[in-house]
């Protein structure tokens, strides 16, 4: 059996590497691009024993393709082939899948399966230090939104059938747009409840008769002296569904949310936040299993605190601190959800506060470690399930 597993695993690196080879005589620049983590993490959510567990539990490891090629005249063709895995085996599905094509004076136009640019670009994981650990503010987190709509705002929620593109900067300012066709579908959403069945890992998105679904993102980045600013927003609306406009349980409309923040940096002091409003909420109603810490059916430690009420409108803030000491970054940040009642769901809320540090080993490995508290006030139930959650790990980039 060993023998018959080298022999495979032979094959795939001979293959790989004539696949290398045989690329670079085509003049591209083809790379292996991949993550790994691993945490040592205790969750504990109200009325449920404490789970403690040695793994992966935001999704975070996957190992990928990366592809340039040189058009001339400053054109360049991109593609990138990346896959999720689970640290204690197993795949976990396909991330970004895409191709493009980029000038560095004009932008990048992608097609393909993308992240979305409330997600990467403005604001989002871009200003949370925790981003992809136990302790990040998506979904349990309940201060950054973590939508598995078809616009995939929340943790590896990417988008499927879009066309994206990243202008590049001009004095300061940049924007990012993606369109979706209508009747497209996302997936790796993992969606549950009233709008996504029992854990079915497409979403219904895109409107009905060609009716597309759209991000726009904009920011403006300054410096003067040693003080660094930036300021961003961002408009969302993701149309209903044919299938979503069969739920009868409630009255589904299109979704929008409007998003606001910025960053402040002086020296080794940094202060960023956000906020976002959200009405008709969709995908917003919902989280991805990475956002929410959990697949569907594991109750003990799932849970998306960043939830609005389907049909319903809400707000979401996040507010983060840091100040770093040599290769240390201490942090503390925290936030607030609040889902407004509908004529079906009552109303609820999720406050929370995290404190923790990361540490830089190299470029491409930290430590990292924390604790966060939610508190959760849902009318919806007769207890609210408060959670803490608590974890060391390490994460390296190859």
């Amino acid at each position: 059996m060993n023998n018959k597993h080298n022999k495979l695993i032979s094959i795939a690196l001979t293959g790989l590497l004539s696949s290398t080879i045989a690329t670079s005589a085509y003049g591209a620049d083809l790379s292996i691009v991949g993550r790994i983590q691993a945490e040592y993490s205790g969750i504990n959510i109200e009325g449920f024993s404490s789970q403690t567990t040695v793994n992966d539990p935001t999704f975070f490891s996957s190992w990928g393709l990366r592809v340039f090629e040189d058009l001339g005249s400053g054109f360049k063709v991109v593609t990138m082939i990346d896959f999720g895995f689970n640290t204690n085996g197993g795949p976990i599905g396909s991330r970004e899948m895409f191709v493009g094509i980029s000038k560095d004076s004009i932008g990048t136009l992608k097609f393909g399966r993308t992240h979305s640019p409330f997600a990467d670009f403005a604001g989002g994981w871009t200003i949370d230090p925790f981003v992809y650990t136990t302790l990040q503010a998506t979904g349990s987190g309940g201060t950054m939104i973590a939508s598995a709509n078809g616009l995939g705002s929340g943790s590896f929620t990417a988008v499927n059938s879009v066309a994206r593109f990243d202008s590049a900067t001009f004095n300061g300012f940049s924007f990012a747009v993606l369109l979706m066709p209508g009747n497209a579908n996302t997936l790796e959403a993992n969606l549950g409840g009233i709008l996504g069945g029992q854990g079915i890992t497409k979403g219904n998105t895109g409107g009905k008769d060609g009716e597309w679904d759209v991000q726009f993102a904009a920011k403006y980045a300054m410096e003067i002296q040693d003080h660094k600013l930036e300021i961003f927003g961002g408009y969302s609306r993701d149309n209903v569904s044919s299938a979503q406009k069969k739920i009868t349980a409630v009255n589904l409309k299109t979704e929008e949310v409007v998003r606001i923040g910025g960053a402040w940096s002086y020296k080794n002091f940094r202060l960023q936040g956000q906020y976002d409003f959200i009405s008709n909420a969709l995908g917003a109603a919902t989280c991805s299993d990475a956002a929410a810490l959990g697949e569907i059916g594991n109750e003990s430690t799932r849970q998306c605190n960043t939830a609005m009420n389907p049909g319903g409108d809400g707000s979401i803030w996040f507010a983060s601190g840091q100040y770093r000491i040599g290769n240390a970054t201490l942090v503390a940040q925290g936030g607030m959800t609040d889902a407004n009642n509908t004529d079906v769901f009552a109303s609820r809320k999720a406050k929370s506060f995290t404190v923790g540090a990361l540490y830089d080993l190299s470029k491409r490995t930290n430590l990292f470690g924390g604790y966060q508290h939610v508190n959760v006030i849902d009318k919806n139930n007769t207890v609210d399930r408060d959670r803490d959650t608590w974890t060391v790990g390490i994460r390296h980039l190859f």
